[in-house]
């Protein structure tokens, strides 16, 4: 039996997406759903042999588990600052690095190498510089405010955490409102100059709606990303002092393979996180289609 032209063509485009899909069947879909059903017992990661709780899980950490609820508001504090900051300082660099002539790779390539560095390397790199280099500077330089506690203060570790994550992210982002930019028609930007818009008012009126969709972009991936921050943590306070500076994410760590050893449990916060997330982008995507209609 021959095939026709189309079917073959779809028989060869299944034969080049099969092995990704595989690939993402085994190692992502099947985990989460196994994930979703381990949240549901008591199983200890170990043992082969377990019970089914139901929903005592999820019900014992939304209203016994403080540290948990704890790391959730923590996390969310984190998210908005990632949020606001990590987008304005990439729009800012883009429109930095575009406005350059001659240095525009040599900053690029600046901005985007910590990308390219792991987030625990980079985390011990600041530890460094946080408990050694700042002091040091201080004393020498005479710039007293540099001499904190960066690690030991809970609202000071705070800021250390969010330096680092935004060091590690901006360029990422930064690349991708660079292709953006470079989209935008030059034509546009002159008629509007021309009309007497000064630069403040050609980015405010006819740069940033012609970004929007890349905006929708960085504002998802910065959303993903924070939600799920935990190296930058791990790296530098891992949680301290205390637990004062515990993520959602070192948390459910810690409660399946550093102290008590609750698999289920812990799978049962990590559903109650990808619930969060997934809200919260539905609601994100919502808010940003919009705006790109009205655009």
């Amino acid at each position: 039996m021959s095939l026709t032209k189309k079917q073959r063509q779809t028989v060869a485009l299944l034969a080049f997406v099969l092995p990704a899909l595989l690939f993402y069947t085994v190692f992502m879909l099947v985990p989460a759903f196994g994930g979703i059903w381990y949240s549901l017992t008591d199983w200890n990661g170990l043992n082969p042999t377990y019970q089914m709780v139901g929903f005592a899980n999820y019900i014992e950490a939304l209203t016994d588990d403080i540290y948990f609820m704890d790391s959730i508001f923590f996390t969310l504090k984190f998210v908005a600052y990632m949020l606001v900051l990590q987008n304005v300082l990439a729009i800012l660099l883009a429109v930095f690095i575009e406005s350059r002539i001659r240095t525009k790779t040599w900053f690029r390539t600046i901005f985007f190498l910590p990308n390219m560095i792991s987030m625990i390397i980079g985390g011990f790199m600041w530890m460094f510089i946080f408990t050694k280099v700042l002091p040091h500077l201080a004393t020498y330089s005479g710039l007293g405010f540099l001499d904190q506690s960066w690690i030991g203060d809970p609202d000071i570790s705070f800021f250390s955490i969010l330096i680092l994550s935004l060091w590690g992210g901006v360029g990422y982002l930064m690349v991708i409102y660079i292709a953006a930019l470079q989209g935008v028609p030059k034509q546009m930007k002159e008629a509007a100059a021309i009309d007497g818009a000064n630069a403040f008012k050609v980015f405010r009126h006819v740069t940033l709606p012609m970004i929007y969709p890349a905006i929708t972009i960085g504002i998802f991936l910065t959303l993903n990303t924070s939600f799920k921050v935990f190296e930058a943590v791990y790296a530098t306070t891992g949680g301290g002092p205390g637990r004062a500076t515990q993520v959602m994410a070192l948390n459910i760590f810690e409660e399946a393979f550093s102290l008590n050893h609750r698999y289920g449990y812990a799978s049962a916060k990590a559903m109650i996180l990808f619930l969060i997330v997934f809200v919260i982008t539905l609601v994100q995507l919502w808010i940003m289609k919009r705006r790109e209609v009205e655009a």
